[in-house]
């Protein structure tokens, strides 16, 4: 019909649950978990209906919603979903409990086709420079964290303070969206750097030297930092 389509599916593990029931009824020999061995070539004719045809202007898009069991990411339902699907968004209870929405886990989640839709032409530039490198950022701050913690925030360096400070203002700034917020892509690649003056620019090493003097020299020169809402985290 030439039209565009969006398909929300939910939630796919109800549906996987009971397919292990009927299969079970029907006493038919279980694979993994005792789910049966066709599981997958099941949610594969679910998923791959999505996309486009040949000579037609219109599209399929599927948001599969599912819960994993136990927050299991190799469970059979979210593992299979994954091998098949072209990117996951995961969503963290951590960050649900700090009151962060939406909770997105940025680490574990991923898109397998950001690659062929950002850069010069498509976002801008420094996307892919920038995505890198905040959550590269991200995830050095969250070990020192994790760190300071266990032996406490004397054991961190200064650069480890830096790091973590940085996670929790990109918690704070970065992840959480009021719930009408409207963020364009350039607005979120502005905010992206607006973060990155939190770091010693020595610690920079995921990001182009013409994109730091381009975007971040300016930050820098004006004494502008990055901040935490006070209170929100």
């Amino acid at each position: 019909l030439n039209m565009h389509v969006v398909v929300i599916l939910t939630d796919l593990t109800n549906y996987c649950e009971a397919l292990r029931e009927i299969s079970a009824a029907r006493k038919e020999v279980p694979g993994r978990r005792g789910y049966p061995g066709y599981l997958y070539t099941d949610l594969a004719t679910m998923y791959e209906r999505a996309g486009r045809l040949k000579g037609k202007s219109g599209s399929i898009t599927q948001i599969p919603i599912l819960t994993m069991p136990e927050d299991d990411k190799t469970h059979p339902i979210p593992d299979l979903t994954g091998y098949i699907t072209e990117g996951q968004i995961i969503l963290s209870r951590t960050l649900h409990r700090k009151g962060i929405y939406p909770p997105v886990d940025v680490m574990p989640s991923l898109s397998r086709l950001k690659d062929k839709g950002i850069g010069k032409g498509k976002t801008r530039e420094d996307h892919a420079d920038l995505m890198n490198q905040l959550f590269a950022a991200y995830a050095r701050g969250k070990e020192a964290k994790e760190l300071a913690v266990i032996l406490g925030e004397g054991a961190l360096t200064d650069e480890d303070k830096a790091f973590a400070k940085f996670a929790d203002i990109f918690e704070d700034r970065y992840v959480r969206q009021g719930e009408y917020e409207n963020r364009t892509f350039e607005e979120t690649l502005e905010l992206g750097w607006d973060l990155l003056t939190v770091i010693p620019v020595k610690e920079l090493k995921r990001v182009r030297d013409a994109y730091i003097e381009k975007y971040l020299q300016p930050r820098m020169q004006s004494g502008e930092k990055a901040e935490a809402v006070p209170g929100k985290v």
